[in-house]
């Protein structure tokens, strides 16, 4: 279906009984947010908020709450586009007539059209920032943030040209910290991200760097501002392929404006900066207040029956986890094709996405004979870290297909019996120290800095891993156990101090350990065992986005020779917080139990209970 504003997406899923109005007021701080925490985790519908307190404009969250939905939104073009997708894996389809002929009259859905500002929508109505829905998250965010916003910038050789653009999804902060009200919003944008490079461009051109911030409109704008593209195809041109409609642009002055959007935000970005934050991030934690550009507000615009679409980011899984699951499924096959011998990537979104990478790829430097070394997994790994925003995987782990060629690698418990199983912890580890990481992962010392580490396997099984719990006497500090997977031990462990003391409690681990390393070959340090114990979400998030690789793989008989580290006994990881580590998410349990009694017998959300 071809939706031209949110509106029209709100009507259709109510139709179909996708969609729920909550007719009552609710709260902008931290009461909307919370329902749509819970209605997304029962596996609920889209719901629109139609009174919203401080606000004249209703709001709609959950819109991509599921894999179903957002496929039923997209279900006229879904299919094509992941057929034209899949045509630069494998070009073959067309060399056939009718497919080539079917895909040029789809491509021509992805020439953006320009409309006057009479045609467009958007143009309708203008307003302040203040009437704008000023939605707050979690207790220590920072002030009210944009969840969904589309980002959009030119190259400044080519300006008013979308196909010259780029269209991103980058945190807004409406108000607070030092901004001044009305007149500037924060934008969060990190390392490698496309406006970043449109920003220094036209700094270097002595321009003033135009901006627009869109939100609402066509689905399509919103999806494909997260979308991982092939390298040339702007996000404006993707999106009218999928919305089955070309992407309507209008000019004010000299910012191009998304026509059919719900809100659009224009300004100028200089050369300044102000604190940003505190956000309640996807990692599970707070990004904390650090110094990023600021927007100077021209122009708010907004349509008529405008409607706010937002979400609602926090520890996995939450509606970003659907939404990544929909972009694997149509973007999966390209990756392999850009990288020799890669066959599949997962990048893990219960340990927060970019701290741990999972991957499959070949051995064959010597086809005649079955190595058991990593080789050609090396030369993978390292194109991998060259990748985009791949390249901010803090873990990244890789197997060679041929040893299982059955493996899927979102079985992510069997992957890692099978890399165990495998590993060689003197050899295989190999260290990037004193790099870039994700600008939201805290587990390095200072904004943007820490270390990364690949983990290779391949060869036929090196030892049995136990499935049941050993009897370990521990040493003095160290309070309990609990078997966390297979051959894996998490460890109640002393809080940290420094990496000094943390010397000291590696190597009473290493005195008095009675355990058998082959069956049990990675111990995990951390704060509380059962919690990391309790499930497979719990693990991955404590272990890889509490942990620096550089600072907290150490080892049981651990040795360096020539500038390479390796251990002779069980790999350790330190997952304890640390004190530089930003605050956990936690929501606010007044908030909690108030939302809860809506799903309660009586309730209006009683039927998700």
């Amino acid at each position: 279906m071809a939706y031209r504003s949110t509106k029209e997406v709100v009507d259709d899923l109510e139709q179909s009984g996708q969609l729920i109005r909550i007719k009552q007021e609710v709260d902008p701080y931290l009461e909307m947010a919370e329902i749509q925490r819970q209605m997304y985790l029962k596996n609920g519908p889209a719901i629109l908020f139609e009174n919203v307190k401080g606000t004249k404009f209703p709001c709609v969250s959950n819109l991509f709450g599921t894999s179903e939905r957002t496929k039923f939104i997209f279900r006229d073009t879904y299919d094509d586009v992941c057929s034209l997708l899949k045509c630069k894996a494998d070009p073959s389809p067309l060399k056939k007539p009718l497919f080539a002929l079917k895909a040029l009259r789809k491509g021509l859905k992805g020439l953006p059209k320009k409309v006057s500002n009479s045609s467009a929508p958007v143009m309708a109505n203008e307003c302040k920032i203040e009437d704008l829905p000023g939605i707050i998250s979690w207790p220590d965010d920072g002030g009210p943030f944009i969840t969904l916003p589309q980002v959009y910038s030119e190259d400044p050789a080519h300006p008013g040209k979308p196909m010259k653009s780029n269209l991103g999804m980058y945190r807004i902060q409406l108000s607070g910290n030092e901004f001044k009200k009305n007149e500037e919003i924060g934008l969060h944008y990190q390392i490698h991200r496309g406006i970043g490079v449109h920003q220094k461009d036209t700094i270097d051109a002595g321009k003033a760097f135009r901006v627009a911030i869109f939100v609402g409109g066509p689905p399509a704008n919103t999806f494909c501002a997260v979308l991982p593209l092939p390298e040339g195809m702007p996000e404006v041109a993707f999106a009218g392929l999928l919305n089955n409609r070309r992407f309507r642009h209008t000019r004010y002055k000299d910012w191009t404006i998304a026509a059919e959007a719900d809100f659009c935000i224009i300004g100028t970005i200089d050369e300044k900066l102000k604190p940003e934050g505190p956000f309640g991030d996807h990692l599970g934690y707070y990004s904390l207040k650090h110094e990023f550009p600021v927007m100077n507000v021209e122009k708010v615009f907004h349509r008529d029956n405008a409607v706010w679409p937002f979400t609602v980011v926090g520890r996995p899984p939450q509606e970003d986890t659907s939404f990544g699951d929909v972009i694997h499924d149509m973007t999966g096959p390209i990756l392999p094709t850009e990288i020799n011998g890669l066959k599949a990537v997962n990048a893990v979104d219960a340990a927060g996405v970019h701290p741990l990478l999972l991957a499959i790829g070949s051995e064959r430097y010597t086809p005649y004979k079955k190595t058991e070394r990593p080789q050609e997994l090396l030369t993978i790994a390292n194109a991998i870290l060259g990748k985009g925003q791949l390249s901010l995987a803090k873990y990244l782990m890789i197997i060679a297909e041929e040893d299982d060629p059955k493996l899927d690698i979102h079985h992510i418990d069997k992957y890692f019996i099978h890399m165990l199983e495998r590993i060689d912890w003197k050899r295989d580890l190999h260290f990037q120290t004193n790099t870039s990481i994700d600008t939201l992962d805290y587990s390095g010392e200072d904004i943007n800095c820490g270390s990364k580490v690949i983990f290779a396997a391949c060869g036929s099984k090196k030892r049995e891993l136990s499935n049941e719990k050993p009897d370990l006497s521990l040493p003095y500090g160290f309070s309990s156990y609990s078997l966390a997977l297979d051959g894996v031990i998490a460890i109640t462990s002393p809080a940290f101090v420094d990496h000094k003391n943390t010397d000291q409690l590696i190597k009473d681990l290493n005195e008095s350990l009675e355990l058998d390393h082959e069956k049990y070959p990675l111990i995990i340090l951390c704060d509380d065992d059962a919690f990391t114990s309790k499930t497979l979400n719990n693990f991955l998030w404590t272990v890889f986005t509490r942990s620096n690789p550089s600072h907290d793989i150490r080892g049981i008989r651990e040795f360096t020779k020539f500038k390479h580290w390796g251990c002779e006994g069980s790999l350790i990881i330190d997952a304890r917080i640390k004190p530089h580590h930003a605050p956990p998410l936690v929501e606010d349990p007044e908030i909690q139990k108030k939302v809860e009694a809506l799903f309660s017998p009586g309730g209006i959300l009683e039927k998700w209970a």
